[in-house]
């Protein structure tokens, strides 16, 4: 009959006194992480890791705030195909995107508050829509936030080289480097990068903020006139020497689109409100109002400039829109450095500005990782208490698509806003729904902004998807759907593991088999071989024996002839294996003692070896040998270690007692 578990009272957190630092186990990759990355934090440290909501503005809203160094631009590029009349309609659509941000805000708000756990519109789609939804959502958001990076370097490194032209043939090697370099400043932690990007992106502010005061106050008391295009620079112009085209709907539609690249990053702060001090929701909703007003005022500002200053983008994007503004604004003398200072400040929030993505991408994946959509791995904090395997993977994917796309911002940015318009739908309909089925208090005003957010997203995701989609939005199309379909496999696969080991109340122990083998495997007759025959007996199995596979013939010759010398407590027995299959003939040899009555237990000595060189001058067949009788029915696998070549990782306990 089974063997009934007794019950046992509530398992108690127990700490043991830590040994000296030169006495504990430090493997080469942590070492490693020590020396690059500082000490490690403490669990207990993760109350003390948040951050305020003027470090937060920085850390989470540096990638919305920095698009208005490209957004702008990026909308003039599709308008001046029509002229001047075409150009002159950029303020409104200008207005149009502030409008979409307003409602955006209202509605985030809303889930800050509803949500402020975090996981902003993920969390909103999976508890009002379904998993289904959720894995859109989620593919999505993972989508923007690698494009975010790759985009926020690219437009640094065009700022850079619109300053210094000679570094335009090293702008791919330089956005790889930001980017590593990013990396490194996350993975150390929260609160120091924090700290690492807080400068940069209140020095753009300010810097930029002063170019757009001086040059509307220039504008408007009539100090400065337009902008005059040389006719060499002239033909470098986008559009120049083409036929007009017909201002038409769709190009209005097409020119909006571009504008919306602005709103990426805004659903960072809903995503990271547990990052926030206390009180979390309200200070993360306070930061989220901040960041809008500051990114509203630079973008209307900076189109407004353009169309009165008549400033055009070039086709090859250098130097950028910003930069002529800023130095036509700033005009020669001490203005010019100046500009130099308000380029470097635009570089250093253009690359930071991928900090939002570092902070955003590891928190969802998280989540999404808790909801078994994604590896298991990348729900664990690293060293510095931060979420160390996302990050890394944001880099890798960030870096393929710099390297990819040549850091062409012009290249990328069609594969950009689609992600994050689609979240932002998805989150819209999630808390309309939410405000239905729960009605609290509000519900109707809150039904009103968010079905309003709704139906205003969607329309937006339908026109960007349409008027991008031959300029390469096609592949952020294909690639949502793909991962979508990976993310739904990888929580079916967590799902069927779950089922097979979950353990019901109801589970008893079964009885103990009648019969325990323990087998020992034996490469030579060393003190390894002979410590995991002094375990065997700790076993006390119904038979302990000796395991040879002979691959070389003349070695387990000379093996027998020792073994038969020396006074082992266990039989040898030696299998040929003519083929010399080391693993398929152990195997089956172990394969002939497993019965329903009985119990096998392999025993491997493994070698250890303290140092790089030793471990290369052996083979690791141990680790082959566990992997193959790992995957046997009723094999139990035992690594039993030797150490060779180093001290003991503790004080012995005699000599400490003593």
């Amino acid at each position: 009959m089974a063997t009934e578990l007794e019950p046992n009272a509530a398992p108690k957190l127990r700490t043991i006194p830590q040994p000296d630092a030169e006495d504990r186990y430090q493997s080469l990759g942590y070492r490693a992480k020590r020396a690059m990355l500082g000490p490690p934090f403490k669990t207990a440290q993760l109350a003390h890791e948040r951050i305020s909501k003027r470090v937060a503005l920085a850390v989470f809203s540096s990638d919305p705030i920095s698009s208005t160094a490209y957004a702008t631009e990026e909308m003039l590029l599709v308008l001046v195909v029509a002229g001047t009349a075409a150009v002159g309609l950029a303020l409104p659509l200008a207005a149009g995107v502030a409008v979409l941000l307003l409602i955006l805000v209202l509605s985030y708000r809303q889930v800050i508050a509803a949500y402020p756990q975090g996981g902003g519109a993920y969390m909103v789609t999976r508890d009002n829509l379904g998993g289904s939804f959720a894995a859109v959502c989620a593919a999505a958001l993972l989508v923007d936030y690698v494009l975010t990076v790759a985009v926020s370097v690219s437009a640094g490194t065009a700022a850079l080289s619109s300053a210094i032209p000679a570094l335009q043939d090293l702008r791919v090697e330089i956005s790889v480097g930001f980017v590593i370099l990013l990396m490194w400043g996350n993975l150390r932690g929260i609160r120091e990068s924090g700290k690492i990007f807080a400068v940069p992106t209140y020095v753009y502010i300010l810097s930029l903020g002063g170019v757009v005061v001086l040059g509307v106050y220039r504008v408007l008391s009539g100090q400065i006139d337009p902008i005059a295009y040389d006719p060499a620079k002239a033909q470098e112009l986008a559009g120049a020497g083409e036929p007009l085209a017909l201002v038409s709907l769709f190009l209005l539609l097409h020119a909006y689109a571009a504008g919306t690249t602005a709103l990426t990053g805004v659903e960072a702060i809903a995503d990271g409100v547990p990052a926030f001090k206390k009180p979390e929701a309200q200070n993360a909703q306070r930061t989220l109002v901040a960041m809008a007003l500051i990114m509203g005022f630079l973008f209307i500002g900076i189109t407004y400039l353009a169309i009165q200053l008549d400033a055009r983008p070039f086709e090859s994007g250098h130097p950028t829109l910003v930069a002529q503004l800023t130095q036509h604004v700033l005009g020669g003398g001490i203005g010019q450095a100046l500009f130099v200072f308000v380029q470097i400040a635009t570089l250093f929030i253009l690359v930071l500005a991928a900090n939002t993505a570092f902070n955003g991408f590891p928190i969802l994946a998280s989540f999404a990782a808790q909801d078994a959509l994604m590896p298991r791995q990348l729900r664990k904090r690293g060293h510095r208490l931060v979420y160390s395997n996302g990050i890394l993977v944001l880099a890798a994917g960030a870096v393929f698509l710099v390297i990819a796309f040549k850091a062409s911002v012009h290249a990328l940015i069609p594969l950009y806003a689609i992600g994050v318009v689609t979240s932002f739908t998805l989150a819209q309909a999630g808390m309309t729904r939410r405000h239905l089925r729960l009605r609290q208090p509000g519900w109707r005003n809150g039904l009103l902004i968010n079905g309003l957010g709704g139906t205003v997203t969607l329309l937006v995701l339908i026109v960007i998807t349409i008027t991008k989609f031959t300029h390469g939005a096609w592949m952020v199309v294909v690639a949502v759907p793909l991962l979508v379909w990976l993310l739904l496999r990888t929580q079916n696969t967590y799902r069927g593991e779950l089922g097979e080991l979950t353990v019901e109340v109801s589970d008893r122990l079964a009885p103990p088999k009648p019969r325990h083998e323990v087998v020992v495997l034996v490469e030579a007759l060393d003190r390894a071989t002979i410590g995991a025959l002094q375990y065997a007996r700790q076993l006390n199995p119904l038979r302990m024996t000796a395991l040879h596979i002979a691959v070389d013939p003349e070695r387990a010759k000379e093996l027998a002839l020792l073994w038969a010398r020396v006074n082992v407590p266990a039989p040898l027995e030696v299998v040929d294996a003519p083929d010399r299959n080391l693993l398929a003939t152990t195997q089956a040899t172990i394969a002939e003692l497993v019965r329903p009555d009985t119990e096998v237990t392999v025993l491997v000595p493994k070698r250890r070896y303290a140092t790089l060189w030793r471990r290369v001058l052996h083979d690791n067949s141990s680790a082959g040998l566990v992997r193959a009788l790992g995957s046997m029915d009723g094999v139990n696998v035992t690594i039993v270690p030797f150490r060779l070549g180093r001290r003991p990782l503790l004080r012995s306990v005699s000599s400490s007692s003593s």
